[in-house]
């Protein structure tokens, strides 16, 4: 090795040394910055020719172990998730009260059944009957205030999707010029690394709103998709969300997936090759805010307002509704015969037979639907009872048509009940083939009078008149948002008596507790079964009980969810904590490795510098030598 060599390799170990010293300092200085990731210099040895090489740095390495930071993308994304929903149905719970105090709806509900309680204990005195009705509407206003709770949890919702929205666009804008700067760059290029951690951190900002799978290619481009392989960002294109808001929502304000008959604001993303797509309908989103928001908007809030709904319907069918049993026709064929006579929109009949093949017992609920539009009624497999639509005021040989052709495998049959039967009586027997037995007819209808001679009482009204019969039509059902427009009716509170006098022909004897009884049964004691679109129970198997022991069931339901929702939150931030700590542990600056380095950067400047000057001695002499 010539002296020129030497000269060279130690000129070439200081420059190695100066640029090592650069990315030292650059890591010193960023220590504390945010998303930056410690740099260490890439260094190789060149061949001279001669005996020994000289060192030449090449570019930059960034720490990072992309393992850890792909896992810690996909837990950011599930706690975004977890966050949001934990804080809203812990909103929830507020709106509900805390069990026991005033102003819930178990207060208001034990106190109105303790009022008819009280109205029977004292024989329907006026004061009782003031008591109770007050009750009444304190309860029917606790529900019109859940009501509003919810929708308004739902509205913040709706609006948190547009700010969402807006933040994972500009998010996916930055990620999307970022690779085009580094568009040609090498990934070890000294100018590419501080364009990679802000690209990092805009990526890291997208999965808090969304899931997020990431790809590098060959030319350092990021291409970003959701895990159900929706691009968001493409090289330097990236994919926009838009969303459309419709304001305040209501309890009809349902998502739809024909967008003429949605009611909630709609999502949408404009991919990079143009095409656009439903976000709900095409499940472009699992996990982060925005699909926190998503369920929270069209499942988990309006599965609580179903709750409220439900409840209201109940309490006034129950106060409202008559059941008469059908008349028994011995047969053969046997079954039985009920008069449709009065039935209002959404009234029943129930019927319940026996398939005897398999020995299984069936229920079937034939409704009043006057709304043709609304047919067919739509029922979840398995559904007991199966709901039938069908228009009671068609006639007896329309409606036994129809129902034939729709229960055409129950082995039943439906006509005309032949005289001295009414012309508004259906006959339901089995078809004569022994494959089933009917066991049991029933209708069901609303008494609209206050004293019609019954101890049914039309207590509640849907809106200021209207009787709640559970009609079903095009745009619904007559249940869906109830319990925010639920009031005492007004006849009732004109005359307050009529919680007591349930005859005027004749006069309803005084101190007759049969009505404040009823009622006061109806509530506490009668079971009844409840839509699985409450949450509770399924198709197959509802949820029953009594109305009381309904509330206490879904509110219940609601506090375990809450609870589960928060637990769900703590342990998923202890992951992502977990995982920043490891990810940090590899990728952050660490003070004390860079000093150990810095004193080797300084010890081997030292010696190279040595090296030349040994060199240069040695050449000195040589030249002295000679002259």
């Amino acid at each position: 090795m010539g002296l020129s060599s030497a000269l060279a390799s130690a000129m070439s170990g200081l420059r190695a040394n100066q640029a090592a010293l650069s990315i030292v300092s650059s890591n010193v200085a960023n220590s504390q910055t945010p998303g930056y990731v410690a740099q260490t210099p890439n260094q190789i040895e060149v061949t001279t020719g001669d005996f020994g090489s000289t060192a030449k740095t090449t570019g930059v390495s960034r720490d990072i172990d992309s393992y850890v930071q792909n896992q810690l993308r996909t837990e950011t994304g599930g706690s975004g998730y977890a966050d949001q929903m934990a804080n809203i149905l812990k909103q929830l719970q507020n709106v509900y009260g805390t069990p026991g105090n005033s102003g819930t709806l178990e207060n208001a509900l034990n106190n109105f059944t303790s009022s008819l309680q009280a109205l029977s204990t004292s024989a329907g005195s006026s004061s009782a009957q003031t008591v109770a009705l007050g009750a009444a509407q304190s309860l029917a206003t606790q529900l019109n205030v859940t009501t509003k709770g919810i929708q308004s949890l739902r509205s913040n919702v709706e609006q948190d999707l547009g700010t969402s929205s807006q933040q994972a666009n500009a998010a996916m804008s930055q990620i999307a010029d970022i690779n085009t700067k580094l568009q040609g760059l090498a990934p070890s290029d000294p100018s590419a690394a501080s364009l990679m951690d802000q690209r990092d951190q805009a990526i890291n900002t997208l999965s808090k709103f969304v899931d997020v799978r990431v790809t590098t290619d060959g030319s350092n481009q990021a291409n970003i998709y959701t895990t159900t392989g929706i691009q968001l960002v493409g090289a330097g294109l990236a994919s926009q969300f838009s969303f459309a808001s419709t304001g305040t929502l209501s309890a009809t304000s349902l998502y739809n997936v024909d967008p003429t008959k949605s009611g909630v604001g709609a999502l949408t993303i404009k991919l990079p090759n143009g095409s656009s797509l439903d976000v709900v309908a095409n499940n472009v989103v699992s996990s982060g805010q925005i699909a926190a928001d998503l369920k929270l908007r069209d499942q988990t809030l309006v599965q609580a307002q179903n709750q409220v709904d439900q409840l209201a319907a109940t309490m006034s069918s129950a106060l409202s509704d008559k059941t008469t049993a059908g008349s028994a026709v011995a047969g053969p064929p046997a079954g039985f015969d009920v008069d449709l006579a009065g039935a209002a929109p959404g009234n029943t009949v129930n019927i319940t037979y026996t398939d005897t093949t398999t020995n299984t017992q069936r229920q079937i609920t034939l409704v009043n639907v006057t709304d043709p539009a609304a047919l067919p009624l739509q029922n979840a497999a398995n559904a007991n009872p199966m709901q039938v639509g069908v228009n009671f005021s068609a006639g007896m040989g329309a409606i036994a048509s129809a129902l034939s052709a729709t229960l055409s495998g129950a082995h039943l049959s439906f006509s005309a009940a032949p005289s001295p039967a009414t012309a508004t009586t259906l006959r339901i027997t089995d078809d004569g083939t022994g494959l089933a037995k009917v066991n049991s007819s029933a209708a069901t209808k609303t008494i609209s009078s206050l004293t019609s001679g019954s101890p049914q009482l039309p207590l509640f009204t849907d809106g200021s008149t209207a009787l709640y019969t559970g009609a079903i039509t095009a745009s619904g059902s007559q249940m869906t948002g109830l319990a925010g427009r639920i009031s005492v009716n007004p006849s009732l509170v004109t005359d307050p008596t009529r919680l007591s006098i349930y005859s005027t022909s004749p006069v309803t004897p005084t101190g007759d507790t049969t009505r404040s009884d009823y009622l006061y049964s109806q509530l506490t004691n009668t079971v009844f079964s409840y839509s699985p679109q409450t949450g509770l129970g399924s198709a197959s198997q509802p949820f029953t009980g009594s109305v009381s022991n309904y509330l206490q069931q879904f509110l219940s339901v609601q506090a375990n969810a809450s609870t589960q929702a928060t637990a769900l939150q703590q342990g998923q931030s202890v992951v992502v904590s977990t995982l920043q700590a490891k990810f940090n542990s590899t990728s952050s600056v660490n003070l004390d490795s860079e000093m150990s380095n810095l004193i080797q950067l300084q010890n081997a400047y030292a010696a190279n510098a040595h090296v030349m000057s040994v060199v240069q001695s040695m050449m000195n002499t040589l030249i002295q030598a000679q002259g």
